[in-house]
């Protein structure tokens, strides 16, 4: 792609949430925020990253940050603490403030994460940055505090409190920065619909990490095609085995799947607290030989492997967020098929590469995934246009887009008034049959 001449691009200063871990006296930096400040690099002249840092060994999926310069040309890294516990936070907050009251000044253009409450330095940097009197974008992929609601209705007790006594707290901060915010980044519809009305100048934009190379080829879907016409039904799931993805509610489908005579085989990529439960169900359900719990999968090239061969992405997700899960299953040709949300309807509201029912309903689920494996033609159908409606997405594209609606609204000498950037948006999608869109109160 033509980059910018870097004479003409302001320098960029992000808070990002994602863990650097320190360690022999190394950065390690997670493989996907190092392709992620590639992307950046290419569109500004330089770009400095605040990270929460941690003084330990990296878990699989980090990379060393020394064997990574060509991709991290032009990027530094910024370690700040990570401190989530009040008195971690406390104990650092000065030190920090004042590390962030230097960058801020350093930097042309301002861009923060926000999610949480103690140890959310991307909302101290919004009202560091309030108070130097400069414009600034916030960045959030889901609704935070609608996520740790969500986890007062079970598990450990004193994590029921500790989400009990947080999540109204942090809904409020989350409209106060918002709010602040000369520019809000939303990222993916469910993201977008939920906070826009907080924000002077809302943009709808999507962060993901798939090359056009990684899209399914033309090769690769008709054989796709060509197999599922026979065989167990191939169904996969990419993503934490955490409460707000509903891994319980996605056994109890495959549960029912098991009832109604269905021949499948269902897969969980991926590491989370809910898992060791989900594999007493399976065992507790017979379902050994039908449902694999693998765990984590550290190398992202082999999940997308296994999301182009398989032939429906079931999930259940239960709180407001945009998961890129779900725009790598359509890029793989895979129809998403699962809860309503306004992201997953976003989505698919072009080519109908999916099915959505309303969410919570299991039973409904399991009689769409059945309905599938009984009439192949009409799954056949499915992934194809599951691929036309993944085709638009890859990192290129989407940080592309940010960064122009970045440098419209916050480059010096830019206008700042509220405004809707003319980029391409996928129309307004009408709703499927049967389903309807729970709505409850964020706050």
């Amino acid at each position: 792609m033509t980059v910018e001449p870097q004479g003409m691009c302001p320098t960029l200063l992000i808070y990002a949430p994602v863990p650097l871990y320190r360690y022999a006296g190394e950065f390690f930096v997670e493989s996907q925020a190092i392709n992620g400040l590639r992307l950046w690099a290419q569109h500004f002249h330089h770009v400095t990253v605040m990270m929460p840092t941690l003084d330990q060994p990296p878990p699989p999926g980090w990379l060393p940050a020394s064997q990574n310069q060509d991709q991290l040309r032009g990027v530094a890294i910024e370690p700040l603490p990570m401190a989530y516990r009040p008195d971690q936070f406390l104990r650092t907050y000065r030190s920090t403030r004042a590390r962030i009251r230097q960058l801020i000044v350093r930097a042309d253009v301002l861009s923060f994460a926000i999610g949480g409450l103690f140890g959310d330095w991307g909302a101290v940097s919004a009202f560091e940055a309030k108070k130097q009197k400069r414009a600034f974008a916030v960045w959030t992929d889901r609704v935070e505090s609608e996520v740790v609601r969500t986890q007062t209705e079970g598990g450990r007790w004193i994590d029921r409190m500790r989400a009990w006594m947080t999540h109204r707290p942090m809904a409020l901060l989350e409209k106060h920065v918002l709010g602040m915010a000369d520019l809000g980044l939303l990222h993916g519809q469910e993201t977008y619909e939920a906070y826009r009305s907080f924000c002077s100048n809302p943009q709808l934009v999507h962060d993901i990490h798939i090359r056009a190379e990684d899209h399914i080829s033309g090769l690769q879907l008709s054989k796709k095609i060509d197999e599922v016409a026979e065989g167990p039904l191939n169904i996969i799931y990419a993503g934490r085995a955490d409460a707000m993805k509903g891994p319980i509610d996605w056994i109890a489908v495959l549960e029912r799947l098991q009832v109604l005579g269905v021949d499948f085989r269902a897969t969980w990529l991926g590491d989370g607290v809910e898992l060791t439960q989900m594999r007493r169900r399976v065992a507790r359900s017979r379902l050994e030989d039908r449902v694999f719990l693998p765990g984590l999968l550290s190398q992202h090239d082999q999940v997308l492997e296994q999301l182009r061969a398989a032939q429906v992405f079931m999930f259940c997700h239960k709180t407001p967020e945009s998961p890129r899960c779900l725009i790598e299953s359509l890029c793989a040709g895979t129809p998403i098929v699962g809860y309503h949300g306004a992201f997953a309807q976003d989505l698919i509201s072009r080519n109908a590469g999916g099915i959505l029912v309303p969410r919570g309903d299991t039973e409904a689920l399991a009689q769409e995934i059945a309905d599938l494996a009984q009439n192949r033609q009409r799954l056949s159908q499915l992934i194809g246009q599951a691929r036309r409606d993944g085709l638009p997405f890859t990192d290129e594209k989407v940080f592309a887009h940010r960064s122009r609606i970045i440098k419209r609204f916050l480059a010096p000498g830019s206008a700042t008034s509220a405004q809707v950037i003319d980029v391409p948006r996928l129309p307004a999608a009408k709703k499927p049959k049967r389903c309807t869109l729970e709505r409850r109160p964020l706050i």
